[in-house]
């Protein structure tokens, strides 16, 4: 089971170790604006989920936004400690 810190610590390393067959690492070189797109599909689909599905895909739909929310973070070089600060 992964935690929001683990996650983001496993985003981190991938970042720095670019291989090209990770979705990660193709989404961080393609950057912010395909990475925002992403974000934004995957919060509609929370939005939708939350209306009209069960609580397991409300959790894999916000599962997903997290991830997403993660990856712009790590291509702005927004450590997750500045977030924590305005929380």
């Amino acid at each position: 089971m992964k935690s929001f810190d683990s996650l983001y610590d496993e985003l981190v390393s991938t970042a720095s170790m670019p291989d090209n067959h990770s979705g990660s690492n193709e989404l961080l070189a393609k950057g912010v604006h395909s990475i925002g797109k992403k974000l934004v599909e995957e919060a509609a689909e929370l939005w939708m989920a939350a209306e009209h599905e069960s609580d397991e895909q409300v959790a894999l739909e916000a599962s997903q936004l997290l991830y997403y929310i993660q990856l712009i973070l790590i291509a702005r070089n927004v450590p997750l400690s500045a977030v924590e600060q305005v929380l």
